[in-house]
């Protein structure tokens, strides 16, 4: 597997060889970097992006994380091309990909998937992993398992029964139909849809935002939302009261209860 690696503030990583990574006023950008092929996951690719976002949890420096892909596509989905390994399926999911998706739910930090062109098969359970995804007018998510006789994976399932019920899931899956940019806005899977030469600008715009706010507590939300996915009511009221004891110690719950005292601006510190 791929080690952490420190970041270059404002510079591309080199040490990567299927992924650019900059980390820039606490924004780390992660672009999957294989234009040719549609940026389609190979191992490489699967277990860099993992000990990125692995590291990006790790470095106080990062605040808030980006994903998006290189060239006209965000992701194609695994690599067909991979050899006889990728077809090792269940060892594969389990080292490779299961892994990365925890990674991205887990890690502490919001995570933002800015979706360029396509999205497809794993590229599209990819992009739902994200906390919120911006995609671009001309985005297109096409799960296409189906179409090669495969079984969604990546935590799609579970994504797409909770977004949109048993049956919608089930009418996207079976019938294997691709949802553009504003359907898939309309289900509530994307947060932002905005025209394709504005989509890194107002990612980054967000992705500042999250960077510069209350990042322990929002950590701590995300906490809570993986937490209530799957609790009953006295679970969730148990959790959040867990965890608002820990947010409201904060020196940002601090600061922000100054700055509304003070009628200013808070200057939170992700502490």
């Amino acid at each position: 597997m791929a080690s952490p690696r420190r970041y270059n503030r404002g510079v591309p990583d080199p040490a990567y060889d299927t992924l650019l990574s900059q980390t820039d006023a606490g924004v780390l950008t992660i672009t999957l970097n294989r234009p040719e092929a549609l940026n389609a996951l190979n191992s490489a690719m699967r277990l860099e992006l993992l000990a990125a976002v692995k590291g990006a949890g790790r470095d106080a420096a990062v605040r808030a994380i980006v994903i998006t892909g290189a060239g006209r596509g965000f992701c194609s989905g695994a690599d067909l091309r991979g050899g006889s390994g990728e077809r090792e399926f269940r060892r594969v999911l389990t080292r490779e990909y299961n892994p990365l998706i925890e990674a991205i739910r887990l890690v502490p930090k919001p995570v933002v998937a800015s979706v360029n062109g396509v999205a497809a098969g794993a590229g599209v359970s990819l992009a739902f992993a994200a906390d919120l995804v911006v995609a671009a007018a001309d985005a297109r998510f096409v799960p296409a398992f189906n179409r090669i006789a495969l079984v969604p994976d990546s935590g799609l399932t579970r994504t797409l029964v909770r977004a949109l019920g048993r049956h919608r899931a089930l009418e996207i899956l079976l019938g294997e139909r691709e949802l553009n940019a504003d359907q898939a806005h309309d289900a509530g899977l994307v947060a932002a849809v905005v025209p394709s030469d504005r989509l890194a600008e107002v990612t980054r715009a967000l992705a500042l935002r999250l960077a510069s706010g209350p990042t322990g507590a929002i950590g701590l939300t995300k906490r809570l939302v993986n937490a209530a996915e799957n609790a009953d009511l006295t679970e969730s009221l148990a959790v959040e009261a867990a965890l608002q004891e820990v947010a409201g110690r904060s020196a940002d719950h601090a600061e922000g209860v100054a700055a509304f005292t003070e009628k200013r601006e808070p200057e939170f510190g992700g502490r």
